[in-house]
């Protein structure tokens, strides 16, 4: 793909770097500015590789190329009787549709000038598109098989564009290669066993929450903003039918820009990351007619690391640029190297081995009180769970507390409320600084505080009227007890908080080490009732963990009157048989619940758990689920491992 900055004919000049300053056994590799990614697919054959990109398409190639260490199999859509799905997604016929967002703004069909694409081949992207989506909406195929097949298309897309080598305009008259047909082609996946990750964060935010040992920088060199030139694929990766504008149909991309290209900023953005790596060698990859000066990358490198390491190799432009002579040779490439004093220390030492999250503060806790949560429960159960854990089920997430604590390969957090899961999934796909820039905005417009109860009721309902998960977050900060609480008719109907609920400092840095843990996790979210979860795929390496309401005590999610299905003996006995068709297909499963409560007893449950092992806890906390003091719960943790 050709790309603005690519690094690959660059490739053995920052390997021979590596080589010549790297002699220790440095395992984990960053990318941090990853592009078309070839920097990360050239070392993921030596080490752990770390991808992050702010632009979403090249997101899903590193997706597609760093995190997979194999070709993603299609058993699902196989079983259908599509066995070749790169060449159904070629060779299908199809109709243009009223929605085909690329045909109708891209190329010459009906009213449209532009003529980026012909017809035909718009068509195709549009065709490819709509089919994965609905395609995983079926769930003939899983992520990783979703973006393996979106990775192909963004691939195959610049061989058929009307570009002369970015998207910024399109030829007036049609070249050669755009007018034939759209071929996908397979990914060649490098494996190298070990458990790399893709990020699509900005770099700067990101750069605190890794460590490793080799961090590699290529930032923009100039004032020309990658998302302009490059627009025409962010749209179709995303496929969000944006807003376009302009004789290009640029989409819009404000909070795409990089500070890197903004020559007053530009110091300033370098230098934090620089100043917050925790990585050992460090390598910078810069250009001599670049916004930076050679002096003032040198002095920000050497002013945070060791400035007895630092070195500087030039390649003159035209080495790495192109075999054609050039008329401006006296340009040049650098590769900056220095290394940090910082100690060794991989993101993932061994990527087979999944172990629990602790930190300083204890556990990660969840921003949302929902009813039920395990939260001071966690230093209990979570020992218990096995040591090696592939993918993890958190069937009743609620709050999420417990499966934002277990480090799996992939987590699923499914809640039948699907409120909660939507707040979730927010926390995870929304940009960090949005996401307090929306809490904080709501709270001024109504002028939310521990007081204002009128200010409360009108945000209240407009929360009810629009259902927008960061608003219904908000709403939740100033209401009693901070809890979820809906009507018959999915309106939330949580009284004022009056003198104790507010959006108080140490609940934003609770939210924020929150969603910092949750975008580090593959999280798959659903919002299923149990019984219809799709288990078909899970064995022996996979942990289901369920919390579901209790049988024996009752909260407003499981009395029935919220707007919810209620927990009845019926639910009780299904969801238990459902545990039991897991063991017999070798799968590991957790339950948590209640044995005895108040003098009552689940002779149901105390029946059931004789087949498997009952962990008894030390019920030393007060839940608001119970309403009880200690000892008047025998709280337990039920395995079948």
């Amino acid at each position: 793909m050709r790309f603005i900055g690519s690094k690959v004919n660059l490739l053995n000049n920052i390997a021979e770097v590596i080589k010549e300053n790297v002699s220790d056994n440095s395992e984990v590799f960053l990318d941090l500015f990853s592009g078309t990614g070839v920097v990360g697919e050239y070392f993921k054959k030596d080490y752990q590789v770390i991808s992050n990109d702010n632009l979403y398409f090249s997101y899903i190639l590193q997706k597609a190329k760093i995190e997979n260490n194999t070709i993603p199999q299609f058993l699902d859509l196989k079983n259908t009787g599509i066995n070749d799905p790169l060449l159904f997604l070629e060779t299908e016929p199809y109709q243009i549709k009223d929605d085909y967002f690329i045909t109708h703004n891209y190329s010459p069909y009906k009213e449209c000038e532009r003529m980026y694409f012909t017809i035909e081949n718009a068509g195709r992207i549009d065709f490819i598109r709509q089919t994965i989506n609905d395609w995983k909406a079926k769930k003939l195929i899983n992520d990783s098989e979703f973006v393996y097949l979106l990775a192909t298309l963004i691939e195959a897309v610049p061989f058929v564009s009307n570009i002369s080598g970015t998207y910024g305009a399109y030829l007036k008259k049609w070249d050669k290669r755009a007018l034939g047909n759209l071929k996908l082609r397979n990914i060649d996946i490098i494996d190298n066993n070990r458990k790399n990750k893709s990020y699509n964060m900005d770099s700067n935010e990101l750069i605190s929450r890794v460590s490793g040992d080799i961090l590699y920088i290529d930032t923009p060199y100039n004032s020309r903003q990658y998302i302009s030139n490059y627009h025409l694929l962010e749209t179709i990766a995303k496929y969000d039918y944006p807003e376009i504008s302009g004789k290009t149909g640029l989409r819009p991309y404000e909070n795409n820009k990089s500070k890197y290209c903004i020559k007053n900023q530009a110091a300033t953005v370098f230098e934090d990351i620089i100043s917050k790596a925790r990585f050992k060698h460090l390598i910078v990859s810069y250009s001599s007619d670049g916004i930076l000066t050679e002096t003032e990358l040198e002095n920000i490198l050497c002013k945070h690391g060791m400035p007895e390491t630092f070195k500087l190799y030039r390649i003159p432009y035209r080495k790495y640029k192109s075999k054609h002579e050039q008329k401006k040779c006296e340009l040049e490439e650098y590769i900056f190297y220095i290394q940090k004093n910082v100690p060794n220390k991989s993101l993932t030492k061994n990527a087979k081995t999944a172990k629990v999250n602790s930190y300083k503060g204890g556990y990660i806790k969840s921003p949302l009180n929902y009813i039920g949560g395990k939260y001071k429960l966690l230093k209990q159960i979570l020992p218990l769970f096995p040591k090696n854990i592939n993918n993890f089920v958190d069937l009743f997430a609620g709050g999420f507390n417990v499966g934002i604590n277990v480090n799996a390969n992939k987590v699923y957090a499914n809640d039948i409320n699907n409120y909660v899961i939507e707040i979730l999934k927010a926390f995870r796909e929304q940009d960090t600084e949005q996401i307090i820039q929306h809490i904080e905005s709501r709270i001024e417009e109504y002028g939310l505080s521990k007081t204002n109860e009128e200010g409360f009721k009108n945000f209240r309902a407009f929360y009810n009227k629009h259902k927008n998960p960061l608003d219904l977050y908000t709403l939740i900060c100033f209401s009693f007890n901070y809890q979820f609480r809906f009507n018959n008719n999915h309106e939330y109907n949580n009284p004022f908080g009056r003198n104790r609920s507010q959006f108080s400092a140490e609940l934003k840095k609770k939210l924020l080490k929150f969603i910092c843990e949750i975008k580090e996790k593959d999280i798959i979210f659903s919002s299923n009732d149990f019984e219809e979860f799709d288990f078909s795929s899970f064995n022996h390496s996979d942990l289901v963990y369920c919390d579901p309401p209790y049988l024996i005590t009752t909260g407003s999610y499981n009395d029935g009157n919220r707007g919810f299905k209620d927990w009845n003996v019926n639910q009780e006995k299904k969801l238990l048989s459902l545990l039991d068709l897991l063991d017999e297909k070798g799968v590991r499963f957790a339950l948590s619940n209640v044995l005895s409560h108040k003098g009552n007893k689940n002779d149901i449950l105390i029946e059931w758990s004789k087949k498997y092992r009952v962990h008894r806890l030390n019920y030393n906390y007060s839940n608001s689920s119970h309403n009880t003091v200690r000892g008047e719960s025998e709280e337990v943790l039920i395995t079948n491992f």
